[in-house]
């Protein structure tokens, strides 16, 4: 309509249409306006009440007897109170909060109002365990207790306003990388907490927290948009997030939690790369953990170890780590070539007798049993540490003013290492024989009749993960100082074991790079910060099993391939928010 057409008629006809509009948005349904103010007031109540006393006495860990200032535990659900806060007001289209909410409110609010709870009942329930009954509760608690219902009540009671989320506006490439490094350090920070909680308990009600804020902003539309984001800046986001990943020995203050921050990353590499088996390739290795063995026995024999059967026989590092990954795939090959042709359960069977095999072997090569190669049960020990054009990987160092012990040398060259895998990773997933390995996981037999030769690349992958895990290998026997065959189990106690490897890689999320890192991670962390579980730590775990493969299938971080087998539902993404 052009503007020599309009009438006066025409006018108050879209002046009406315009004023009915207004009144229709303003005129929101009663329930729906109860339920969010109770999710905005129930927000509010719950982060208000961690300035209260939660307990008397200081004997519960996090001393939650402290009036004004929240501690411990308090501190997650102040957090999770006021991102529900937050989120209820941008469900209320307060201006400046609708980016928060692209794919809808509703079920991000949802998330964040069940994580409030949790993370609060959970400390309830803590207190009454620790302190032997809930009669040790101050009105403080009670009133947390009874706040973290009043938003759970409030968020489900809300219209269900899930959307197909539009795009978002587009930046300034320069701006992007800012959000990228902003979220990065966000990420970084979050890692530390985590890694430094001083109790099981606050790592318990760290792991709820994060992991109802993941889904919430998951199901806001959040994560899309930040996929999106990095996507068009691959290159610098992976750049980044191992600078933020090297920063991390520099926020600690002495090398308690660079220990732990090394051994995960020695888990990690060797989950990534048993995802070129298990991810990529499709085939079930149940023995892996045997090629970590055989890269860091080796490197230990040639690195000028007092014990090893080679005398005065010393290697450089890089000719020890080359040394390491061939001996490694050398295995890889003369295992693989035989049982390539097995297929499922029967080649899982006799992979986990490799391993079983490696294991027996080493311990019976002491000089008694057999010939004198690997100490037998007492190992090779004594593994000097590494000393690189003059740096000294055992002693400290200062760094930028901050001075970085053993093992956060060890961290730090252990981050080179995972650089490299992950730098192979994804070269090799995105050409030619990548895709022929996700093929003949999809499906060998329609693989082989278009002419993919799937015994070729089935040994290519198998080699490959193999080198990968032995490059690994000669990193770990000079952090740990000695190699003896308990460390190379099936399952057991402490990873890496072939088990939680395997677990790693399928919870994290086959066939994708951050996956097997966070399942890693996750693993490792769980069993030591736990403790206080004791007995239970297992079931626990079983029950964290359960519920991930039940509500998420394809694992933490989603493989577009294991996402479309997964899911067969149209516009699963969009009901997801993810």
């Amino acid at each position: 309509m052009g503007l020599d057409t309009l009438t006066p008629s025409s006018l108050a006809d879209a002046r009406t249409a315009v004023r009915t509009a207004v009144v229709r948005r303003v005129r929101v349904p009663l329930p729906t306006r109860v339920a969010r103010a109770a999710t905005l007031v129930g927000g509010l109540a719950l982060a208000g009440s961690t300035f209260l006393a939660w307990t008397w006495t200081p004997a519960f860990p996090g001393d939650l007897t402290v009036t004004g200032y929240p501690g411990g535990l308090q501190v997650l659900t102040l957090i999770l109170g006021a991102a529900v806060a937050v989120f209820a007001l941008a469900s209320y289209g307060v201006r400046g909060l609708g980016w928060l909410v692209p794919a809808g409110a509703t079920a991000a609010l949802r998330r964040l109002a069940l994580g409030g709870f949790a993370v609060t009942w959970f400390t309830v329930i803590a207190i009454a365990v620790e302190l032997d009954g809930l009669a040790n509760l101050e009105p403080g608690g009670v009133v947390a207790a009874v706040a973290a219902a009043v938003p759970l009540v409030g968020a489900w009671a809300l219209p269900d306003d899930t959307r197909e989320p539009g795009p978002a506006r587009e930046l300034p490439d320069a701006v992007e990388i800012l959000v990228i490094a902003a979220v990065l350090a966000l990420g970084l920070l979050v890692f530390t907490y985590g890694i430094g909680t001083s109790y099981g308990q606050l790592f318990g009600g760290f792991l709820i927290a994060v992991g109802f804020g993941c889904a919430a902003l998951a199901r806001a539309g959040l994560a899309r948009r930040l996929t999106a984001l990095t996507a068009r800046h691959r290159s610098v986001t992976t750049a980044a997030a191992f600078l933020a990943a090297a920063a991390f020995p520099f926020t600690q203050s002495d090398d308690r939690y660079a220990t732990v921050a090394a051994n995960i990353l020695v888990f990690a590499t060797v989950a990534l790369g048993l995802n070129v088996v298990v991810g990529l390739a499709g085939l079930l290795d149940l023995g892996y953990v045997a090629f970590l063995g055989v890269g860091a026995y080796t490197a230990a024999l040639v690195s000028g170890s007092p014990a090893s059967s080679i005398h005065g026989f010393q290697l450089p590092f890089w000719a020890a780590a080359l040394a390491g990954a061939a001996a490694a795939m050398l295995f890889g090959v003369i295992i693989g070539a035989p049982t390539l042709r097995l297929h499922g359960d029967y080649l899982a069977i006799v992979t986990l007798g490799f391993g079983e095999i490696f294991r027996i072997t080493v311990n019976n090569l002491d000089g008694v049993s057999g010939p004198d190669v690997t100490g037998g049960p007492n190992g090779i020990p004594n593994i000097p540490d590494l000393d690189i054009l003059g740096f000294d990987f055992g002693a400290e160092h200062v760094v930028f003013g901050v001075t970085l012990g053993r093992f956060a040398n060890y961290y730090l060259l252990l981050l080179v290492v995972t650089a490299i895998v992950v730098l192979v990773f994804r070269r090799v997933g995105d050409s030619r024989i990548g895709r022929g390995w996700v093929a003949i996981r999809e499906d060998e037999t329609a693989a082989r009749a278009m002419g993919i030769n799937t015994f070729k690349l089935k040994l290519m992958a198998f080699a490959l993960g193999a080198a990968l895990a032995g490059l690994a290998g000669t990193v770990q026997a000079h952090i740990t100082y000695t190699v003896v065959p308990e460390q190379y189990l099936f399952a057991g106690p402490v990873p890496p074991n072939s088990a939680f490897l395997l677990a790693a890689v399928v919870l994290g999320g086959m066939g994708s790079i951050t996956g097997p890192l966070l399942g890693a991670a996750l693993l490792y962390l769980i069993p030591a910060k736990l403790e206080f579980l004791q007995e239970g730590q297992l079931l626990a775990f079983g029950v964290a099993l359960i519920l991930l493969m039940r509500f998420r299938p394809e694992g933490l971080v989603r493989d577009r391939g294991h996402e479309a087998e997964f899911h067969t539902e149209p516009n699963v993404d969009a009901k997801a928010g993810v």
